[in-house]
């Protein structure tokens, strides 16, 4: 028989920046692993992860061994999934989603609006427990420009109305880089969803740059789940971090009644 209690989960996003400071000054993906593991989120979404970089390796000292994303992850998320993005001859980076939870499935889409930057959609499947439902991530790194951006978004949008039933929990989490909020209303509009900060605070969180944040372009969209809480993570005085802050969320998410 199902349980009638909610299951409680938190989703973080964090673009980390390759693992370099503000302006790529210094190396700090250590500290990174520290402060994402001190969030201790269930479901982490990660933006600009190295997997492989000849260069680094050979620079820095301390240069991990493992991707970012399995360096990251280390014993907190047993489930990880890569998403390579731009490619060039020294190495690869793209977004990364990690679990504590079973992933079910994962595709990585390539939504590049043009040759000069390169963009992904990554659609995870996640398995919160039985009798719930299946949870879908979808972590995303918009373009720059406008009107690639929302061709993106579009983009999104059709992958969404094919692939995620309706009745399924949903979160999109990510860099949007939307610096006008306009794909912001298209999400909302056409899926039915909610910006979890708006929701909880009236509108979403600023988040760069982390120092001294200005433009809200860090956003957690949600669907089919209750928001409990939302909290921004800012760099501290002195902190060696990303140039963008970290979102986290807290979702409940109940089994579907049963008729008897």
């Amino acid at each position: 028989m199902a349980s009638a209690h909610p299951v409680r989960f938190t989703v973080a996003t964090y673009n980390i920046h390759k693992g370099f400071s503000q302006l790529a000054r210094r190396m700090v993906i250590h500290e990174l692993r520290e402060r994402l593991h001190g969030l201790a989120a269930d479901i982490l979404f990660l933006q600009e992860v190295l997997h492989t970089n000849d260069r680094h390796a050979t620079r820095y000292r301390d240069w991990p061994a493992r991707p970012q994303h399995e360096f990251i992850a280390d014993e907190l998320w047993h489930e990880v999934a890569y998403g390579r993005n731009a490619v060039y001859p020294h190495g690869h980076h793209g977004n990364a989603v990690l679990s504590r939870f079973p992933m079910l499935t994962q595709e990585n889409l390539d939504i590049s609006a043009h040759l000069f930057e390169s963009r992904g959609l990554l659609h995870c499947e996640v398995h919160l427990g039985d009798h719930l439902p299946t949870l879908h991530c979808i972590n995303v790194h918009l373009g720059l420009f406008e009107r690639g951006r929302q061709w993106q978004i579009r983009t999104l949008v059709e992958r969404i109305r094919a692939e995620v039933p309706d009745t399924a929990p949903l979160v999109i989490a990510g860099d949007f880089n939307d610096w006008r909020s306009k794909g912001g209303r298209t999400l909302t509009e056409a899926l039915n969803c909610v910006e979890v900060f708006e929701r909880v605070t009236g509108r979403p969180a600023r988040t760069f740059p982390s120092m001294l944040p200005m433009f809200r372009l860090d956003r957690i969209y949600a669907r089919g789940l209750r928001v409990v809480d939302a909290h921004v993570h800012y760099a501290t005085r002195g902190a060696r971090m990303s140039d963008h802050a970290a979102l986290a969320a807290t979702f409940e998410v109940s089994a579907p009644k049963r008729r008897h």
